[in-house]
């Protein structure tokens, strides 16, 4: 019988591509790797070409196409879809001059598709951009085999009870750090503002922070390093889930915190801004959790540092609302709040998009 499990590909020499990395590559050619978000709204695809002059920005990549009957975005009978470049990094995986480029995607008549959610939150920016709107996304995420186990936990079974994994030290503790800390690296040198990391509540989880970033900067930034994420652990032939409770039972889920803030708000006396803020989210509550991730109700039960997803609530340094202020940001009387309700495989474009949408600009569900 074929054994359903793919091969490890982390039994791949790893230094018989680092020979072919170091050759030198001709002057004034670059490889260029465009990276898009695919049908799935959750999923990310790539392929690379060859410029022949180096690019500076986004711009001076050239717009192209692919085969969107093969990635759920589009028929057979019209299959191409457009590739639009929009957001530019470093490659850490092919170095020289070689670039990493984020797109957005078009249909044949130049309309976004489906799954195209940076055009619309564009425009949310561009409307509220002289209120400064600033992010910080945290992303959790799980380890996985390529079984569908988690990464480090014995085979069959469950490691000791959540309590002493959060930012733990030790190898029955912290299950996969040298996954996590080549991820920081390549995100630096990428040019992704990746703040921090750290080990989380349940083995084999991470999180890692990017920000503060201002308008589309802070969705843009993060897919790319969740692409980062995603390449890396191909090399050491390890998957990576966002789903929000990959393990059912007492464990904590993933979710994918995103700190928010106008000038207003950074500004003395900002929290009466913020509690204005937050009493705007309330009203919309439903709204907002329809694009917060697939599967979040498996999350947001109550427990497990979560609020009930039925209900709305907010409080100073409650991590089992809603919304948290930030005990300093209280003392200080300015600064930022945390939406606590983002599930780890949310598409960030939706997520700052509607609080731009909910607390900048005003708009309200119709009755």
């Amino acid at each position: 019988m074929i054994n359903p499990v793919f091969t490890n590909t982390a039994g791949m020499d790893k230094s018989l591509l680092a020979k072919y990395i170091k050759l030198p590559q001709p002057e004034g050619k670059t490889m260029v790797t465009y990276v898009w978000i695919d049908g799935s709204g959750e999923n990310l695809r790539a392929k690379t070409r060859t410029f022949d002059k180096e690019p500076q920005s986004a711009d001076d990549i050239s717009w192209w196409n692919f085969d969107g009957s093969s990635t759920g975005q589009a028929e057979g009978s019209n299959s191409e879809v457009y590739l639009k470049p929009v957001a530019m990094f470093n490659d850490p995986f092919t170095l020289a001059s070689n670039k990493l480029v984020l797109c957005e995607t078009y249909n044949f008549d130049k309309k976004p598709t489906m799954t195209n959610n940076r055009a619309d939150c564009f425009n949310a920016m561009e409307a509220a951009k002289d209120q400064h709107p600033l992010f910080g996304i945290e992303q959790e995420y799980t380890l996985m085999d390529r079984d569908g186990w988690p990464f480090g936990w014995p085979k069959g079974g469950y490691p000791q009870p959540q309590g002493p994994y959060y930012c733990g030290i030790g190898a029955c503790l912290a299950l996969g750090r040298d996954l996590v800390e080549a991820h920081y690296k390549a995100c630096l040198y990428a040019g992704v503002n990746i703040r921090g990391t750290n080990a989380e509540v349940m083995p084999a989880q991470w999180e890692y922070q990017v920000g503060p970033s201002e308008g589309i900067d802070a969705a843009d930034q993060h897919w790319m390093s969740r692409y980062l994420l995603l390449r890396i652990a191909e090399e050491y032939g390890v998957q990576v889930s966002f789903h929000p409770k990959p393990i059912a039972g007492d464990w904590n889920g993933a979710g994918c915190h995103t700190n928010f803030s106008t000038l207003a708000m950074r500004e003395p006396n900002g929290i009466e801004v913020i509690i204005a803020a937050i009493e705007k989210l309330s009203l919309r509550h439903e709204t907002h959790i329809k694009v917060y991730g697939k599967d979040n109700e498996r999350r947001l039960t109550g427990k497990h540092e979560t609020a009930n997803i039925h209900e709305f609530s907010y409080g100073v340094a409650n991590r089992g609302s809603s919304i948290r202020i930030p005990r300093q940001c209280d003392e200080e009387r300015c600064g930022y709040f945390e939406d606590r309700r983002p599930a780890s495989n949310c598409d960030p474009y939706c997520v700052t998009s509607l609080l731009v949408r909910t607390v900048c600009l005003n708009e309200k569900d119709a009755k």
